[in-house]
């Protein structure tokens, strides 16, 4: 039976759900972390916390029979990685 891995990075966790073809949820993971405002009005997220919140929800989960996966992200928010390193540039 094939299964969907969907990943949402959101505000404030990360959260990893797998479905099985008819949108039933079979697992799920979430790892929340820590903000940081620095201003009045912004709010950081340190992109260490956020590679590692994805990396732990995914380790947690069983991943096999995995045929489709999507991935949101909030909205704006870019950083650029190092495809060796994985650390942020």
């Amino acid at each position: 039976m094939s299964r969907i891995l969907t990943i949402d990075q959101g505000t404030t966790s990360s959260r990893s759900i797998i479905f099985d073809q008819n949108a039933n949820i079979q697992a799920s993971a979430q790892e929340e972390y820590p903000l940081f405002f620095p201003d009045d009005g912004w709010v950081e997220i340190n992109p260490e916390h956020i590679y590692r919140s994805v990396v732990t929800t995914l380790n947690s989960l069983d991943l096999s029979g995995i045929e489709y996966a999507g991935l949101t992200n909030q909205r704006e928010t870019t950083v650029i990685w190092d495809r060796d390193t994985h650390e942020p540039i």
